[in-house]
């Protein structure tokens, strides 16, 4: 009995349960051993008082540890990411994956980051997929961050873009089954990267990458001459994040980057993480035993272009990762192990949300995603449900280092366009990165001006998503307070 109690216990991760259980099974033996104890304490106080004035060299450091699974799908499913495609997967071309990066501060402080070869997913998967993990792990969800690099050719996940999908029964059934798999990957990369924890050290520095445009200001059919004649117009985040991980002889363990471009390079029926899934390989295959894990910036209005064929994919991907190269050779910021974090969900509104009349209307309309979407609503209200007029949006802000020697790193939601990024340098400097495509893709976020200039990105995308409206037209600003209130903790 006391074997499965144990193995219970081991099984669960949990050092609290773990001390219970020794607590209970080493109870016969206590009596015989304090006056032992007692006595050792007594020889041993000088040797203690010297441990407690003198940090051990594990508080000088990070811990950090990997884990790494594919989530490629078993089966033929529906493809995310595009309306235009009428069949399931054909074949792989790059494996997807699911990386996990652990990070322990000196103090104990602890996070997992999860990054996934994925278009995005549901908020209520996402906060299943974590739950489960915290639960595994003694933790909270809110210290488990998934980040989605937005291939659009990776598989339909959850009701991510749900209103966009005219699937059959068996279809669905099929995807409800890769959720399974998925969730099962992604809770074993967590579980591998928190056990094989090490000492390691950990900077950061930036790189350039210039093959996002933005596609809202240029023309695709144009862009050859555009780039000829360096006549491509509007904003871009050229930047290239990069933060490296490597143990205490200098070797690198990891490197996380992130780019502010759609992964929309490739769009035929083989699954692959697109250009971040060969920036990816390009970089692990030139060190061995690295890790190399991508991000999605503020990229909603930017694309990669040219784009459609294979080779261009490849190409983004070396230049990518040739950037992230160049910044690992350079002069590198070291962080002190300290972590602040800071996570919250705020409600952001919606516009003025349709009358019943209007989803009836709309369900019969010729438009069949604006049907898709209505019939959702309605069954959603038949059901005795309400329409909610907030969505309870994923902020995150962690800080690594000390003051003035830090990084600090933004997480938001949903497809965040670029003005968002642009907008934090020039409020909080350079030392500051932004990530989207965070935790829930429930949308795009527009600035005040994409909003106001209206266009896919600041209306018409809500109808794909199934949003019951587009965005308020104050929802940049709430995003702005409720960031500089995040910011303001950690000081």
């Amino acid at each position: 009995m006391v074997d499965l109690h144990r193995r219970y216990f081991l099984d669960r991760r949990c050092p609290q349960a773990e001390n219970q259980f020794q607590a209970q099974a080493l109870k016969p033996l206590r009596a015989h051993v304090l006056t032992v104890i007692w006595t050792l304490l007594l020889m041993c106080g000088s040797w203690i008082s010297l441990a407690q004035s003198e940090p051990s060299p594990s508080e000088n450091h990070w811990k950090t540890g990997n884990g790494r699974r594919v989530i490629t799908p078993e089966i033929p499913i529906w493809m995310s990411g595009y309306a235009s495609r009428t069949e399931p997967a054909s074949g792989v071309r790059v494996d997807l994956c699911a990386k996990a990066l652990a990070i322990r501060d000196a103090q104990g402080e602890s996070v997992i980051l999860v990054t996934l070869d994925l278009v995005g997913m549901g908020r209520e998967l996402s906060l299943s997929i974590r739950e489960s993990i915290a639960r595994t792990l003694c933790l909270k969800a809110e210290q488990i961050h998934l980040c989605f690099s937005h291939t659009h050719t990776g598989p339909v996940v959850g009701d991510n873009l749900r209103s966009m999908y005219f699937l059959n029964e068996d279809q669905w059934q099929a995807l409800r089954e890769y959720e399974k798999f998925l969730e099962k990957q992604v809770s074993q990369a967590a579980l591998e990267a928190w056990e094989s924890v090490e000492e390691s050290k950990i900077s950061w520095a930036t790189g350039l990458a210039t093959f996002g445009v933005n596609r809202r200001n240029n023309r695709e059919a144009d862009i050859l001459e555009l780039r000829k004649n360096g006549a491509l117009v509007g904003p871009v985040d050229y930047s290239v994040p990069t933060l490296a991980v490597r143990d205490l002889d200098g070797k690198l363990k990891t490197v996380v980057f992130g780019y502010a471009c759609h992964s929309t390079t490739l769009s035929d029926q083989l699954w692959s993480g697109d250009y971040p899934g060969f920036a990816q390989l390009e970089l692990e295959s030139g060190h061995p035993e690295l890790q190399a894990m991508f991000w999605a910036g503020c990229g909603a209005d930017v694309n990669p272009l040219p784009r459609r064929k294979p080779e261009l994919a490849e190409d983004y991907g070396r230049q990518l990762a040739g950037a992230v190269e160049m910044t690992l050779n350079g002069v590198m910021e070291p962080l002190s192990p300290k972590l602040s974090r800071h996570d919250q969900e705020i409600a952001l509104p919606f516009d003025t949300l349709p009358t019943r009349a209007e989803w009836e209307s709309q369900s019969i309309s010729d438009n069949r995603y604006l049907a898709s979407r209505a019939l959702i609503w309605l069954e959603r209200l038949d059901a005795g449900k309400e329409v909610p007029a907030v969505y309870p949006y994923p902020l995150a802000w962690w800080r690594l280092g000390e003051s003035g020697h830090s990084l600090d790193w933004v997480f938001m939601g949903g497809e965040v366009v670029v003005d968002y990024a642009l907008k934090s340098r020039e409020r909080w400097g350079a030392s500051v990165w932004v990530t989207s495509y965070f935790q829930d893709v429930m949308g795009y976020v527009p600035s005040r001006r994409v909003w106001e200039e209206g266009g896919y990105e600041g209306d018409s995308s809500a109808i794909y998503y199934g949003l019951p409206a587009r965005w308020d037209g104050g929802v940049e600003e709430i995003v702005w307070e409720s960031l500089e209130e995040a910011r303001a903790s950690l000081q």
